[in-house]
């Protein structure tokens, strides 16, 4: 178990724990003062125990994998916050009787009642906002619901503490109080229904994510395109399945390069559980050529790491003629040349994503040719030496092609 889920664990466990408090405490509160507010409410606070028991058995239920469910019971978690939910819908709804039917009194003998009851709304508001956190920090559903029901029982105790003033004070505004209470605490569950079915009935997750997730693959170079990329949820994880075009045909490099995306996307984005990559080379009908010049009039550079700038040639493999051409700079030129120099600069190419990168000097056993090659690009020699010139051989190439 992963520090993680220790974490979350432990949690649920001090939920249970904090429920077990505060029930003995409802009840010892109405057992000296008679109150059928604080018995209901004591009895609400026994149904949280139960609800702390189930978030419990989700958490370890939710982590086990079996031939059966290769996947996982992640969606144990979604299925308790559903139940959670429901529980808070009957709270709403047994609040609101109260408040239309009710016909609770309420008699105070000491003061210290009334400190008592502040405490316990103190309690389940702190713990309920510290339970909220973690839940969202590690995307929890259960914990999340189960904070979600603390902050209620906040609700649920402020109504009988308000009861207990209104008492003192010879007036009875609580059953108006409960009422909108009510409201919001049916609004809650709602909520934490509605987001517990999507991930049951595998909704895609948010486009945020998805855009990030895409983000990131494209920023590798061998990346031509993401053709397809879906995600869903189950429990506070999530899977993805992308389909992507890659400039390698290499099966070696192909899945380096799907290693080196799984990483980034688990290290950018939280609880990814699960990727599944689908690699399919790109039927090009055009290729982009890189190439160093020593100057903007077109000369070809002797030396890789020297180049003053770089010329981007986008060649149409189907009519064979010259899309387009670029001149970029070489942002590096003006830097003293050390160790790692020209893996920078290739880095600095990769982010145009060549097909292919044309050099007067070989780079062979050199890092900018590792650099290159890990990203699936072909390095090609050529003896030219101006860019002209290498256009009529890169032209006469495709045609020989």
């Amino acid at each position: 178990m992963g520090s993680e889920e220790v974490l979350i664990m432990r949690t649920g466990i001090y939920s249970l724990l904090v429920n077990s408090i505060l029930v003995a405490a409802k009840m010892t509160l109405a057992f000296f003062t008679g109150s059928l507010a604080l018995k209901a409410d004591a009895v609400h606070s026994l149904v949280d125990v139960f609800v702390s028991i189930a978030l419990i058995i989700g958490l370890v239920i939710s982590r086990r994998k079996s031939r059966n469910f290769p996947y996982g019971l992640y969606k144990i978690e979604n299925l308790v916050a559903s139940f959670i939910s429901l529980l808070l819908f009957f709270t709403a709804y047994e609040i609101l009787k109260d408040a239309i039917i009710g016909t609770n009194q309420t008699e105070i003998s000491n003061s210290w009642i009334l400190v008592a009851v502040a405490a316990l709304i103190l309690v389940p508001l702190l713990f309920g906002r510290y339970e909220l956190n973690i839940g969202k920090k590690y995307n929890s559903p259960s914990l999340m619901a189960d904070g979600s029901q603390f902050r209620m029982d906040v609700w649920g105790s402020s109504i009988v503490f308000a009861g207990l003033i209104g008492q003192l004070l010879g007036f009875s505004f609580d059953r108006f109080a409960a009422a909108i209470v009510a409201l919001f605490i049916a609004w809650a569950a709602w909520g934490l229904l509605s987001s517990s079915m999507r991930v049951l009935l595998d909704a895609s997750v948010s486009y945020d994510v998805l855009d990030k997730i895409r983000s990131i693959i494209l920023a590798e170079p061998s990346v031509s395109a993401v053709r397809k990329l879906s995600g869903r949820n189950s429990g506070r994880f999530i899977f993805v399945e992308v389909a992507i075009n890659v400039h390698t045909t290499d099966l070696r490099k192909a899945h380096s390069l799907t290693e080196r995306i799984e990483r980034s996307i688990k290290d950018a984005v939280p609880n990814v559980d699960r990727i599944l990559i689908h690699c399919e080379p790109l039927a090009k009908t055009r290729q982009r050529y890189v190439v160093g010049l020593s100057n903007q009039d077109g000369q070809l550079s002797k030396d890789f790491g020297h180049s003053s700038y770089f010329a981007l040639i986008d060649v149409d493999t189907v009519h064979n003629t010259v899309l387009q051409q670029e001149i970029v700079a070489n942002p590096y030129i003006d830097i003293e040349k050390g160790r790692g120099m020209g893996i920078k600069i290739a880095e600095f190419i990769l982010t145009y994503k060549p097909d292919i990168v044309v050099v007067r000097e070989s780079l062979e056993g050199k890092g900018p040719g590792y650099a290159l090659n890990n990203a699936g690009v072909e390095i090609r020699q050529t003896q030219a030496n101006s860019k002209d010139e290498l256009l009529l051989q890169l032209l006469d190439d495709h045609n020989k092609g």
